[in-house]
């Protein structure tokens, strides 16, 4: 599967708000629209709001155009707020799981433990990072060496707080979904309307 492999921080500068919680990306000079001083040319649009309300959240999820339509497809077929549907689907990723668990400093960090095996979903070995977690799911580390890692990264993430839809205990390093995520447990502000809006 391909994946978005250049620099992260200017995806946040293009957006203008922060993809990842990062201090690179946080920073107030980091946040300036790209080009020179960053200047704007001219006021975007209702069609430019709504392209960078979408990309907003491709970013932030690390999803590529073809999977983000994908996914939209299923969320509208699926009963109930379609926006609401889209959003429980991206957070239920397993990179992105590891990512609200603390385990990973970011998205694309997330991604790379999933992809090198590190991961075990109910006891089974899972390396795609789309795949998508379930109500019940235990997640536990494969190897020791893998969870001095994550305890490295949580470590390095003080203050993080695990979303109460996910459960965890720090002693075993295991983690158990308890349900679906609510739009206000998710924190990354996104007009969902705007979005839905540009695909019609």
């Amino acid at each position: 599967m391909a994946n978005y492999t250049g620099p992260k921080v200017k995806l946040s500068r293009r957006v203008g708000v922060p993809i990842a919680d990062l201090p690179k990306h946080t920073t107030k000079r980091q946040l300036n629209p790209p080009g020179v001083h960053g200047f704007r040319g001219r006021r975007l649009r209702d069609y430019g709001v709504r392209l960078n309300e979408k990309q907003k959240l491709r970013y932030h999820y690390n999803v590529l155009e073809k999977q983000f339509r994908r996914l939209l497809d299923e969320a509208g077929h699926t009963k109930g707020n379609t926006g609401v549907v889209l959003l429980q689907l991206l957070e239920l990723r397993l990179d992105n799981v590891i990512r609200r668990l603390g385990w990973a400093r970011s998205i694309w960090a997330a991604r790379q433990i999933v992809a090198h095996g590190h991961i075990l979903v109910n006891g089974k070995k899972v390396d795609i990072a789309s795949y998508r977690v379930s109500v019940g799911d235990e997640i536990t580390i494969k190897k020791e060496n893998a969870k001095k890692l994550i305890r490295e990264n949580m470590e390095s993430l003080p203050g993080h707080e695990v979303p109460e839809w996910l459960g965890f205990d720090p002693s075993t390093l295991t983690a158990k979904v308890n349900g679906t995520p609510t739009p206000d447990q998710v924190p990354f502000d996104v007009n969902m309307n705007l979005i839905i809006e540009f695909y019609r």
